[in-house]
């Protein structure tokens, strides 16, 4: 295996600045900021599920200009066709012949804002795009740029006139956050800050496309012990056996929950994953593709059964030991 373009004290010095480049804008949320990067070195995508205003959007603008990607917004409504994703082939009269008009989803970063309020038909658009990153029209196929990341943000709380993710989609999303309200000195802050200049425009990129590269070829060549592969695997064979569980974790939730864990070791300094980079992560991967059994919620106080149910298979699934 060839050695990797750059040096763990430069991985680390390139995804800090990243870091602070995005904090300086999304203040107390330092943990959406690092499943953001998390996500980007993993190469795969992410789904950001808030109530309106607390800065969904706003992450994925300011991931986008620091490290200065093409970024394109999508506001999904009702009305949206798939073409206008992925683009269409019109006529043009000077050549006589078909020409490939892209689409909004060829860039390095697409944000796809609100997009529960699109068809189901509109929503597969994207289907092709996040997964095999490339867009098949009229039957030829059209690559994505490189990096190239999709963050869907979507409002769980109003429903009128939204369409609920199909299962497929929401497979294809590495992880799914929440926001979350900012604390009061925060809040402030923000108050202070903007009443005056949007702090977006004062962020300048601190790392170019290329060097996003680098820094995913470094995540890639993390170590992963066949232990923690058994281990990762043991967890989402669990959830496709709890009693609890309609619908359990694919192979592809546990590939990416690998993966993850590779690109949050590589923040933590670490060229290995520890079990605990796992367990950790198992929550964002795995919460918003699991289905619970009717019965599951009936009788509880815990708003939310899936993650009850993922905090005991954690419990119940044996660490290992030596790495």
């Amino acid at each position: 295996m060839a050695e990797p373009t750059i040096t763990p004290e430069e991985f680390r010095e390139t995804t800090t600045r990243i870091s602070d480049a995005v904090r300086r804008v999304i203040d107390g949320k330092d943990h959406a900021i690092r499943s953001a990067i998390v996500v980007l070195l993993a190469e795969g995508h992410l789904l950001v599920e808030d109530v309106p205003g607390v800065g969904k959007t706003m992450l994925a603008r300011t991931l986008a200009a620091a490290i200065d990607a093409d970024m394109r917004r999508i506001q999904f409504t009702p009305d949206l066709l798939p073409g206008d994703v992925t683009g269409v082939s019109v006529f043009s009269p000077s050549s006589r012949t078909f020409e490939f008009t892209r689409g909004a989803v060829f860039a390095n970063v697409v944000i796809a804002d609100e997009i529960n309020r699109s068809s189901p038909k509109t929503q597969s658009a994207l289907l092709e795009a996040m997964e095999e990153r490339q867009v098949s029209v009229d039957g030829r196929t059209h690559p994505l740029p490189d990096p190239f990341l999709v963050i869907a943000t979507q409002n769980p709380l109003e429903m009128d006139g939204t369409y609920a993710l199909p299962e497929a989609q929401l497979d294809r999303f590495m992880m799914r956050i929440s926001m979350g309200y900012p604390d009061a000195d925060a809040e402030a802050l923000m108050l202070r800050q903007r009443d005056t200049e949007n702090p977006l425009e004062r962020i300048r990129p601190v790392v170019s496309l290329e060097g996003v590269a680098r820094l995913i070829d470094f995540a890639h060549r993390v170590h992963v012990s066949p232990l923690i592969e058994q281990y990762a695997v043991a967890l989402a064979r669990e959830t496709r056996s709890h009693a609890d569980l309609r619908l359990g974790a694919s192979p592809r939730a546990t590939l990416q929950l690998v993966r993850a864990a590779k690109a949050w070791a590589a923040l933590q300094g670490r060229d290995y994953v520890i079990p605990d980079d796992v367990s950790g992560l198992v929550r964002s991967v795995f919460g918003h593709r699991l289905i619970p059994q009717r019965h599951a919620a009936a009788g509880r106080r815990q708003a939310d059964p899936v993650t009850h149910i993922l905090d005991q298979i954690v419990e119940s699934v044996a660490v290992p030991v030596a790495v």
